[in-house]
């Protein structure tokens, strides 16, 4: 429900709030209003700003070798958005396509590029896809360990998965099966819609859809130590396009230790530089 249609996430809603009676599935923590409810701010200053396509509905955002990669999701459903990622031009925002999906099967999901290979989700067509991450050569596919796709990142040993519940499976990079499972806590209670990932020294960043914050997590525990508040970027995006959908894509540069923080058709890139 995360992807294209607000109507069907109109509905998706209604049916969640009348009681959906599926006790498995991980429930959101509401936002009381109540400061001492809410993880500690993060403060942070924006250092730039550069051009981001708007015709890409961003689902993973990396830095590899100095290049900035990027995907994108859309099916073949009323979607005009690319399922594909590729090389991301920071003058102007514009992606080449290293990778495309048969949007008639796949909608393209998070991706992340571990030991010099490419790693891409899908969303719900139950696969993902390993590439050479210089060439952009298909390798292999492989069956998804959770019915969805969503973010995904990586430690020194694993990749990171989130699948839209309160879950982070960590798979090994070889068979690509679970290792093990973190549940993402605060305050006791289970932390929902988990989306884009990004592993940075040694914490995980995840975007939670459908929120315009930036959930700071300590992988061993899962608990959420902290956050990033960027409604003000969010209102901005949307002020200058008014198309600009949902915050989602965090890629940190090593070389420079800034985080570039994006969103769905975006007209903005944000470099951040963390306090």
């Amino acid at each position: 429900m995360k992807k294209i249609s607000y109507i069907a996430f109109a509905i998706a809603c209604t049916a969640w709030a009348c009681g959906s009676g599926d006790a498995d599935k991980p429930v959101d923590v509401p936002n009381t209003g109540t400061s001492d409810a809410l993880p500690p701010a993060i403060p942070y200053t924006v250092a730039n700003k550069l051009p981001h396509d708007t015709s890409y509905f961003t689902e993973g955002l990396e830095f590899y070798n100095g290049q900035l990669l990027e995907s994108s999701g859309g099916n073949d459903e009323g979607s005009p958005y690319p399922s594909e990622f590729g090389v991301v031009d920071r003058t102007t925002g514009k992606v080449t396509p290293k990778a495309k999906l048969d949007k008639s099967k796949h909608f393209g999901e998070g991706i992340t590029v571990f030991k010099d290979k490419l790693y891409q989700l899908t969303w719900k067509s139950g696969v993902g896809f390993v590439y050479d991450a210089k060439t952009f050569k298909l390798l292999k596919e492989f069956k998804l360990p959770t019915e969805e796709g969503w973010g995904l990142t990586h430690d020194t040993a694993s990749l990171i998965m989130s699948d839209g519940s309160s879950n982070l499976y960590y798979l090994d990079p070889d068979s690509l099966r679970v290792k093990y499972t973190v549940n993402v806590i605060h305050n006791g209670n289970p932390v929902g819609n988990l989306n884009e990932l990004e592993y940075v020294n040694g914490v995980i960043y995840a975007n939670k859809w459908g929120d315009n914050y930036i959930l700071k997590i300590d992988p061993a525990s899962g608990k959420v130590l902290s956050q990033l508040d960027f409604d003000s970027l969010n209102r901005e995006a949307k002020a200058i396009y008014p198309g600009a959908a949902e915050l989602n894509g965090i890629a940190y540069d090593s070389a420079t230790g800034k985080l570039y923080i994006t969103g769905k058709k975006w007209p903005t890139l944000y470099e951040i530089k963390l306090q």
